[in-house]
């Protein structure tokens, strides 16, 4: 029976030993996508045992691919984009030159010859999307300067993969491969050179993009505005899937660019709609269920016994991928003289490798350029460098304070930078300290400003955090859960602690951490539902205002009640009521 339904076979056996494996790495205090990764290990071919279909997972890990950088896309603009163009052009190409060269100097080492070494150093250069992102979502710097670079930086590095991708092909026989008929079929068809090949590649891409800034910024917004009129909370979120998929899919397969950098430019346009918060809050859970699937697939290539059979090779590999291209990530960004945050994030972001290689790896066995040892050191570097990135990020933490205090940095916010590198405590004492600068952050700001309530925002989004300033409200740009965001507030000699933000799970982690570092304040939390508001209390909080409640109260506010309004129109012959009024409570 289970032979015949691999595709639940392989999303239930995925996401379970996900889940298991995931909670076991949390409780030992790592991440949790290293049980992600282990999980995969288990139902691989390499293990023995109960196995997945391993092509089911890989097009499932595309879906998370794609929902992951509609997600990213959402939070983006154009404007956001060409802010970072100056620095993150420039250093990703240089980045990836000199992992190249390092991966084709390894290469010709091993003697793969100067085809197998370019394409292996290629492979060692661009670094996974989904990881970076998701260490940037955990962080809640996907909005900040140094996570507009990083994710200018991966655009760069996808387009230049896409081209590497439709050359390699036609310089097959160059490299030392064999001919194929993978190269493009319509520089075929035209007989195009080299040069021609790589013009037409380029106005293809060009092409994609004029016709998204062009068609998609007058389609997508108005496919969304029509399935929300609707009323159907369901259509609305088939539109939103259906445009994710829809575009990543099309723009591949008529424009050759890659399915995340449509996915991702389709979210981009999308932000400019009014609905784009609501669009993101409608992927969310699906996103993040794909996302787990892609590390599962991840694990599912990992032999472990090239632990001990290239033991070394291996370790060479890893050097490459996490000490020369962080250094040179770094260095380049220090070059243009931005903070170490920046570049430290930057440099411990791009210390491993993912799809793109996997791809690239696939492509150069099956041309014949690189070998099956070669095949086997991309695929165990990216293993063990996307297992090894949350501790590089730790690191890359940990001397960014010690460079910090030992150069003297400055640690004032920049929000006209949308930076939230450094900031000093507050002086502030017996303050109210407000999480969240929403819809409902905003209407409490306003009431505790309107009483002359010494007060403090905090919010991990920069344009909120602008918002909050042209308000006159003093505001910190960072997560809240986050001990050193609270710190900065002076949580220890703040009177109480406001959260107005809808996930239960970020307000049972900022209730801890407060509760940690002032046992006296008093916090008030938001909640949806009982569980929720168990939860809360349970992690330390003093009241909980659920919707149920506050809705009820708001609909009493303004009921009519028929005793009260006839002992009102006898009371008041006058009454405007009498002259067929509609009364306002």
């Amino acid at each position: 029976m289970i032979q015949d339904t691999p595709l639940v076979t392989t999303i239930v056996v995925g996401l379970c030993l996900a889940f298991l494996f995931g909670v076991l790495a949390n409780r030992l205090r790592i991440s949790p996508l290293v049980g992600y990764l282990l999980a995969g290990v288990i139902v691989g071919p390499h293990t023995g045992g109960f196995r997945v279909d391993s092509v089911l997972i890989n097009q499932l890990a595309e879906i998370g691919i794609i929902l992951l950088m509609f997600g990213v896309g959402l939070h983006f603009s154009f404007k956001d984009l060409l802010s970072v163009k100056a620095i993150a052009i420039p250093g990703a190409i240089v980045q990836m030159t000199v992992a190249t060269a390092l991966g084709l100097g390894f290469g010709l080492i091993m003697g793969w010859g100067m085809g197998g070494g370019l394409v292996f150093g290629l492979a060692l250069s661009t670094a996974s999307t989904v990881v970076l992102l998701r260490s940037l979502q955990e962080r809640n710097l996907i909005e900040t300067d140094r996570g507009r670079i990083a994710v200018g930086w991966l655009i760069v590095e996808d387009l230049a993969m896409v081209l590497a991708l439709v050359l390699i092909p036609a310089l097959s026989t160059s490299l030392g491969g064999r001919i194929t008929g993978e190269a493009d079929p319509l520089a075929q068809w035209m007989q195009l050179g080299l040069f021609g090949t790589i013009l037409l590649t380029i106005a293809k891409v060009v092409l994609f993009v004029i016709l998204m800034v062009i068609v998609g910024q007058r389609v997508i917004p108005w496919l969304l505005k029509i399935s929300a009129q609707s009323g159907s909370r369901e259509l609305f979120r088939l539109s939103v899937l259906a445009i994710a998929l829809g575009v990543a899919f099309f723009s591949a397969h008529l424009f050759g660019v890659s399915i995340a950098l449509g996915a991702f430019f389709a979210g981009m346009i999308m932000s400019g709609s009014e609905l784009s918060q609501r669009a993101t809050e409608e992927t969310l859970p699906l996103r993040d269920a794909f996302a787990v699937l892609f590390f599962v697939s991840v694990g599912m290539l990992f032999d472990p016994s090239k632990l001990l059979t290239a033991f070394l090779p291996l370790i060479v590999t890893l050097v490459i991928i996490i000490g020369g291209k962080s250094l040179a990530a770094y260095a380049i960004v220090r070059l243009f003289d931005r903070p170490y945050a920046t570049a430290l994030t930057i440099g411990a972001g791009l210390a491993q490798i993912g799809e793109f290689s996997f791809i690239l790896a696939g492509l150069g066995t099956s041309l014949g350029i690189i070998n099956d040892e070669a095949r086997d050191l991309i695929v165990g570097g990216a293993i063990l460098s996307i297992l090894l990135n949350p501790l590089v990020c730790f690191a890359a933490e940990k001397i960014r304070s010690r460079l910090e205090t030992k150069n003297g940095e400055t640690t004032v916010i920049d929000v006209s930078a949308n930076d939230d590198d450094d900031l000093g405590k507050i002086d502030k004492t017996n303050h109210t300290i407000l999480v969240g600068f929403g819809d409902i952050g905003e209407k409490i700001a306003n009431a505790l400003q309107s009483s002359h309530t010494d007060f403090i925002v905090i919010d991990h989004n920069g344009q909120a955090v602008k918002s909050a300033e042209e308000q006159k409200n003093e505001a910190i740009l960072g997560n809240a859960a986050n001990v050193t965001i609270l710190e900065r507030a002076n949580i220890e000699k703040a009177r109480q602690l406001v959260i107005s933000t809808k996930s239960a799970i970020d307000a049972a982690k900022i209730v801890a951490e407060a509760r940690k570092a002032n046992d006296r304040i008093n916090i008030i939390a938001h909640a949806v539902t009982g569980v929720e508001t168990s939860y809360l209390k349970d992690m330390g909080a003093n009241t909980i205002v659920t919707d149920d409640e506050e809705i009820a109260k708001g609909i009493l506010k303004h009921l009519s009640y028929p005793e009260a309004d006839e002992q009102a129109c006898s009371d008041d012959k006058t009454s405007p009521l009498n002259n067929g009024e509609r009364r306002k409570m």
